[in-house]
């Protein structure tokens, strides 16, 4: 269970998907469907048989029954029965769906409630979820990731799969938003599952969370972010000084304190904007900013855009 203080709370409480896109895939080969939906995250759940993941740069991965693969946007990839079958047709932004010469497919392929691809009793299913918005995913969380990672049956078993693939068929009053919910579900057992992993590269602050000193102060700080927190009050709390705060902090973090609480003041930000309507000045107490124009300040300076716009962006 995720409790207060937990390192992996920071990451894993991101996912919340809004009216995600979800299909069972049923392939015979040969298939290939290229992917430039620029999708945030997008998880490959293989039900039946195998397939491969193969992305524009980096190694390609192949996926047997029980393995799943998880791939970060916005770079596009193939999913396919093997690496050198020709795509045959091309997602695009939205769910868009055509031939690869741009032709529509106008649901040529479907094949009932959320299935799509050959026949039914495919000898491949695939189950796929993904995130349509950037801020249905915490920022810190696809920072944190690579563009593609996997996991195979053999370290990776999850209850959910048979309750998704029954729930993604069913078309009934509120399905939306239990799809949503166990795709959040599905998407968090799996990272969670990766970050236990050895190849699992967690960024710098994860890992200084192991430190006694450096740790405290990280989850004073994410626990807390409102309170007027300094590097003096800070290494206090941590029973060190202030330069022996500091020094160890920056080598174990890669940034100073004050550098990383503004960073997570406005990440927690960036997420409020585009999950609430709270006001800005109700956003900017929240996240330790003592008036809306002070935290408009400081998040064009680190996001290039002002809080109203990066709401409407994602709206």
């Amino acid at each position: 269970m995720l409790t207060r203080g937990d390192p992996l709370a920071g990451l894993l409480e991101g996912p919340r998907a809004r009216g995600a896109f979800m299909i069972r895939a049923c392939f015979d080969p040969p298939w290939c469907v290229r992917v430039e939906d620029r999708a945030p995250l997008t998880i490959m759940l293989v039900v039946r048989g195998d397939a491969w993941v193969v992305p524009d740069g980096g190694e390609r991965v192949r996926l047997k029954a029980g393995d799943l693969a998880i791939a970060r946007g916005p770079d596009a990839y193939l999913c396919a029965d093997d690496p050198g079958t020709a795509p045959q047709a091309v997602i695009l932004p939205g769910g868009e769906c055509t031939y690869p010469d741009g032709r529509s497919l106008k649901g040529q392929w479907d094949l009932g409630v959320r299935s799509w691809g050959d026949r039914l009793d495919g000898s491949t299913v695939l189950l796929i979820g993904t995130y349509m918005m950037q801020g249905e995913i915490s920022g810190r969380l696809l920072d944190a990731l690579p563009p593609l990672l996997s996991l195979t049956s053999d370290v990776w078993e999850c209850p959910l799969t048979p309750i998704l693939a029954e729930e993604m068929v069913r078309d009934e009053p509120g399905q939306e938003v239990v799809l949503d919910r166990l795709l959040d579900l599905l998407m968090i057992a799996a990272l969670r599952a990766w970050f236990s992993r050895p190849e699992a590269a967690a960024p710098a602050w994860y890992q200084a969370l192991a430190d006694p000193v450096v740790g405290r102060v990280l989850r004073l700080v994410q626990d807390d972010p409102a309170h007027p927190w300094t590097v003096a009050t800070l290494a206090a709390k941590a029973g060190v000084s202030r330069a022996a705060l500091a020094r160890r902090f920056s080598e174990l973090v890669g940034e100073p304190p004050m550098t990383y609480l503004t960073g997570w003041r406005l990440a927690l930000a960036a997420d409020r904007l585009v999950e609430t309507d709270d006001t800005l000045d109700s956003i900017a107490r929240h996240v330790g900013y003592g008036s809306a124009f002070a935290l408009s300040s400081a998040f064009k300076r680190v996001y290039g855009v002002s809080p109203q716009e990066h709401r409407t962006r994602a709206a």
